[in-house]
């Protein structure tokens, strides 16, 4: 292009209604347009940084957190679908300093060997993927800072006149300007925005020069709080305002502290032109303008409804001491007065066993967190009362919402406010809640709102994902029928109604069977023989599982030491349940059995699923290392429904794997099943882990099974669960078949399952 056509563009680009307007974006279409069209080039791009390169030595080396990314503005380009491709790719590109200094001291940089450019290298498989040779980059800078850049990209060797590029030159100071106004016009806006925001406060808001103590800005709401026209405060000095003229002291304090970076607040009583007394809140703050002036920042609102309400409180004593929220006494009177609206009940799972572990002290600052969140969500949604109901249980009642919809957001909000995680005492703690959801306009007049949400906070304990329970009249049945299951719980364990069923255990590899999972039964003297599956959620949420837990391991053990004495070489496992292995006796017990029975070392295997051992990971992970020193082995139940941990695999001194049933049942006809079992295999023979693959009920799953290495397996293909005497008739007929595992002892398996 020559010097005339050069002319011509560059008022084409100042002339243009987008760059008069402040239109960066169109003013960016139209320059890369110009340039591709009249340079002939492949493709031109406008990129803006996500944020701007401040100026500073070459030998300042940025942190890595200021590397800066690339954002597309405007392009001009030739095939699209290959400029999508490589639009993309380069977004993901980072500057490096060395880019960025080059720029600063050159304003471009030129090649016509992009690939294998040293400054380019963070975008060389760009270029390689789009087949770029020559590139031209030019900053575009305001006031020193590198906003962005023109970049003129050509499939060919391309030679720059110094004519073309003073001109390039010029239209990035061209974009750079259009840059600066649209800055300009978004300052101006945000000015205005901030300015009718402040005016529309209830807050009082005024600007003091701290130099010479003139008022130079009070909002509206100061004259309806003290009565006073804005022109009488306006342009005057603060000793003339009513809190400082007969206290000069006071002013003399608190301007002293603000010249000096302190922020000064408190409360005060003021009264108005009409003798009204107030009780008045400040804030003040000191700022520092651009010029290099010192102000201060006031807000102050009028409080006199909030300390009466606190002093009540203070008076009555319905506050909780530790937490600041309302005690017990005094939300029971607010939800007495609630006919709708909702009842969240908050329960801290785990807490008692995280008090006991790392001390009431730092239990307490757990629960001063949790009312913190607890009133941060309470102010934002105008909760009508939040409080503090129990040790670790917390309440609010909110008023009815726009929408079930919309409610259900906020609880959802509130319970993922909750789980996130806190330093205390310089650890990080990731509280564990349930909360329990009441609907006061279904249950009031009828039932008792706390008990309703007691009832659906065991529920929502209890599930394994995301602990929220709505209550409903379903709960309620249910609940009727576990209190009458509980009751009669307690009669089965004085009437030792208990009796261990038993299953074969197979060796899949060498054919014999190697031991028998046994599976505890209710005889319930109306219901008849009760599964666990009805009962056992039920003892361990009344705590009557430690009992049961305690007779199951003890029953195991003892027929364990039977058929070692008939030379019945098979092995036990005991599911123990989480309330049962974090009881604190657990070892205690496990000792003591194994010495009154003399249980042949690493014969008795322990099962716990993952999910139970993550209650606590530092007292399991210690509990269990003690129980293998006693010769105990130990296996996790139900895998690959819970953690599934590489991590915690490699913590635990674990000896066996259990597949989880409901994979098994689908490896004939699901791909995804298949898949996840064999690599559940290939991962146990990695670790040198035994596996055992439950629910096996045809022959092609044992196949299936034998083919992928699988150790052991059992299932209604090779027996039911039987009586003990059943089982030993069992054995009887299949006594060629009934082996000596291969593998270590520590892997053997009879499961005692509650």
């Amino acid at each position: 292009m020559n010097r005339q056509e050069h002319q011509h563009l560059l008022e084409l680009i100042v002339n243009s209604s987008a760059k008069q307007q402040g239109n960066f974006a169109l003013t960016a279409e139209l320059v890369c347009q110009q340039l591709r069209e009249y340079c002939q080039v492949t493709q031109v791009f406008v990129w803006l940084f996500d944020q701007p390169v401040v100026n500073s030595s070459i030998l300042e080396q940025p942190k890595r957190s200021e590397q800066n990314y690339y954002q597309l503005v405007a392009h001009a380009h030739g095939d699209s679908d290959l400029f999508n491709d490589y639009a993309s790719h380069r977004k993901l590109a980072r500057t490096n300093q060395e880019y960025v200094d080059e720029l600063r001291l050159h304003r471009y940089i030129q090649t016509d060997d992009a690939q294998n450019h040293p400054l380019l290298t963070q975008l060389s498989s760009y270029y390689q993927a789009a087949n770029i040779v020559s590139v031209l980059d030019v900053a575009i800078r305001i006031n020193g800072h590198i906003e962005g850049i023109l970049s003129i990209e050509h499939i060919a060797a391309k030679q720059w006149p110094i004519d073309d590029l003073q001109f390039i030159i010029q239209c990035a100071d061209q974009l750079a300007l259009t840059l600066a106004t649209r800055y300009s016009y978004d300052k101006s806006e945000r000015i205005n925005l901030l300015r009718s925001a402040v005016e529309h406060s209830e807050h009082v808001v005024m600007v003091v020069s701290l130099e010479n103590g003139v008022i130079e800005y009070v909002n509206r709401a100061h004259e309806e709080m003290s009565g006073l026209k804005r022109e009488q405060v306006l342009k005057s000095t603060v000793m003339q305002l009513d809190v400082f003229r007969n206290n000069l002291q006071l002013l003399d304090l608190m301007l002293n502290k603000l010249k000096h970076g302190q922020t000064v607040k408190g409360d005060t009583q003021l009264i108005r032109r009409d003798g009204k007394p107030q009780s008045v809140h400040y804030h003040v703050s000191p700022f520092n303008t651009e010029l290099g002036n010192l102000y201060a920042l006031v807000n102050c609102y009028d409080n006199s409804t909030e300390l009466e309400h606190k002093a009540d409180l203070e008076r009555l004593a319905w506050q909780c001491g530790l937490t600041g929220l309302h005690n017990r006494a005094y939300f029971k009177n607010q939800l007495a007065n609630a006919n709708n609206g909702y009842l969240l009940v908050i329960d801290l799972i785990g807490f008692k066993r995280f008090n006991d572990t790392n001390g009431h002290e730092v239990g307490d600052k757990l629960l001063v967190e949790i009312a913190r969140r607890l009133k941060h969500f309470a102010s934002a949604n105008n909760a009508i009362d939040a409080a503090r109901i129990g040790s670790d249980e917390f309440a609010i009642i909110l008023p009815v919402q726009e929408s079930p919809q919309y409610a259900e957001f906020l609880f959802t909000k509130l319970y993922d406010s909750l789980l996130l995680p806190s330093v205390i005492a310089r650890q990080k703690i990731e509280p564990k809640a349930a909360v329990a959801v009441v609907d006061l306009t279904i249950v009031v007049g009828s039932h008792a709102p706390l008990s309703c949400a007691d009832i659906a906070l065991q529920y929502a304990k209890r599930k394994s994902t995301k602990h929220i329970q709505y209550f409903n009249q379903e709960l309620l049945s249910q609940y009727d029928n576990n209190i009458e299951i509980e009751r009669d719980l307690k009669a089965a364990i004085r009437g030792r109604q208990f009796e261990l069923y038993y299953q074969p255990l197979k060796d899949l590899q060498q054919g014999g069977y190697i031991g028998a999972e046994a599976l505890i039964r209710w005889n319930h003297p109306r219901k008849g023989v009760v599964y666990p599956g009805s009962f056992i959620d039920i003892a361990e949420q009344s705590g009557q599982i430690n009992a049961i837990g305690e007779w199951v391991l003890e029953a195991a053990c003892k027929q364990l030491n039977l058929w070692q004495h008939t030379n019945v070489d098979i092995r036990m496992h005991v599911n123990v349940a989480a309330r049962q292995f974090f009881s604190d006796n657990l070892y205690e017990q496990v000792w003591t059995l194994l010495t009154r029975y003399r249980i042949k070392p690493h014969t008795l295997i322990l099962e716990i699923t993952e999910t139970e051992l993550m209650g606590d990971v530092r007292y399991a992970t210690m509990l269990c290392h003690q129980l293998t020193e006693l010769g105990v082995g130990l296996a996790i139940d139900d895998f690959g429904t819970g953690y599934s941990s590489m991590k915690y695999l490699k913590q635990f001194p674990i000896t066996k794997l259990k597949i989880d049933r409901s994979f098994i049942m689908d490896i004939n006809h699901n791909y995804e099943s298949r898949e996840i079992v064999s690599a559940i295999i290939a991962m146990a023979k990695a670790l040198n882990l035994s596996l055992t693959a439950e629910g096996i009920e045809t022959p092609e799953q044992q196949q299936f099974l034998v083919d992928n290495g699988c150790d052991h397996a059992q299932g209604y293909l090779y027996s039911k669960p039987v009586r003990e005497n059943e089982f030993r008739q069992f054995l009887s007929q299949v006594n060629d078949n009934v082996i000596a595992p291969s593998e270590p002892l520590s892997n053997m398996a009879v499961m005692a399952s509650i």
